[in-house]
């Protein structure tokens, strides 16, 4: 490969970017893909999103003609993503090592090492982003919401930013009388009602997630059992099968009410700053949705970019930049981003915490 630094342009790199197969994420695939039109041009995105529409169509006098409806009004708010950046350096040191995974005497310049490294560094670089942004999926599907503590370096931490999508009081939370493991549980009633309360919206079920403790219990719960041993009734299927997504299997499907929900264990975990393994979703919660009921969104990034003395505004889910410092014969990568999770409907989750205990 080139060993002049006009190989590691802003083009250069963004294709290398491009390049970089992104890491499969359970919550911002399924549930916050991102389309063209989330990729915004200015450093804040727009949130709109509206109840979903029940109504129905009246019956009309034919001298009449038609009744005039009016379109179905929606709320459309302003927000400024917080800002995501990672970097790391490259030294000269660093290019006279041996790589890992790299052949003892491998006959390799130090131009190709360089190039090596910052397509690896570009990977590890976006599956950091990537945990990063699945945790701001999950977090707005559990609390409507989603608080994000800022850095001022590693260990300093700096201002929150908080953004909710709602006014007052949120409804996308359920309470379950009693527990759905306890011997008057009402899993299939709960459930239903969760259900309801999205039909009542004009939004679809089709998901029902559950935390690790939570899949282990429903196996369990009499009613389950009984019902799917019913001979020539065909009310569920319990089949658990692994998905391309790390720590997420599908249980099976179940009837509620007229609801046919695709169960799914998640049993995602992370590291966070603190460097403890913390689950993403609760591993006593259970959740009802369906899948595209969010999108994540990017604002733009300015920057000065290598060989230019001006600002240019990128717009994309990756943002790279290299900077180099002659006098100490290294060169940093940066990639960065400025994401959002937001809904598409108002409340288009219902969550219930503690469902088994």
């Amino acid at each position: 490969m080139p060993a002049t630094l006009d190989f590691f342009s802003s083009y250069v790199l963004t294709a290398i970017v491009k390049e970089v197969v992104p890491q499969t994420k359970f919550f911002r695939d399924r549930y916050f893909p991102t389309a063209a039109e989330d990729i915004f041009p200015s450093a804040k995105v727009l949130c709109e999103y509206q109840d979903g529409d029940r109504k129905m169509a009246p019956f009309v006098t034919q001298r009449i003609g038609d009744i005039t409806v009016e379109r179905q009004g929606y709320q459309i708010f302003e927000y400024e993503p917080a800002y995501i950046g990672l970097s790391r350096v490259l030294t000269k040191d660093e290019l006279e090592k041996r790589g890992f995974g790299e052949a003892i005497y491998a006959n390799t310049s130090e131009a190709e090492r360089a190039a090596r490294l910052i397509a690896n560094d570009f990977t590890d670089l976006d599956k950091k982003i990537s945990r990063r942004e699945e945790w701001m999926a999950v977090q707005t599907m559990l609390n409507n919401a989603c608080t994000m503590q800022e850095y001022i370096d590693a260990k300093t931490k700096g201002d929150v930013k908080h953004i909710q999508f709602y006014e007052g009081t949120s409804d996308h939370t359920y309470t379950v009388a009693k527990k759905w493991n306890a011997t008057d549980g009402d899993f299939f009633g709960d459930v239903t009602e969760m259900c309801r309360m999205l039909a009542n919206r004009g939004l679809p079920s089709v998901d029902l997630l559950l935390g690790t403790d939570v899949a282990k219990a429903i196996l369990s719960i009499a009613d389950v059992r009984q019902l799917l041993d019913i001979s020539n009734v065909h009310l569920g299927s319990i089949q658990p099968n692994l998905t391309e997504y790390p720590g997420v299997t599908t249980i099976g499907y179940l009837n509620f009410g007229g609801h046919k929900l695709t169960l799914w264990e998640v049993d995602e975990t992370v590291e966070d700053e603190n460097g403890s393994t913390v689950h993403l979703f609760p591993t006593t919660g259970a959740m009802v949705t369906a899948p595209n009921c969010g999108h994540i969104a990017y604002g733009n990034v300015s920057q000065i970019d290598y060989g230019s003395a001006d600002f240019t505004k990128h717009s994309g889910t990756r943002i790279p930049k290299l900077m180099v410092d002659q006098e100490h014969d290294s060169r940093k990568l940066r990639l960065c981003c400025r994401p959002l999770a937001m809904p598409r409907n108002k409340s288009p989750y219902i969550f219930a915490a503690d469902v088994v205990g």
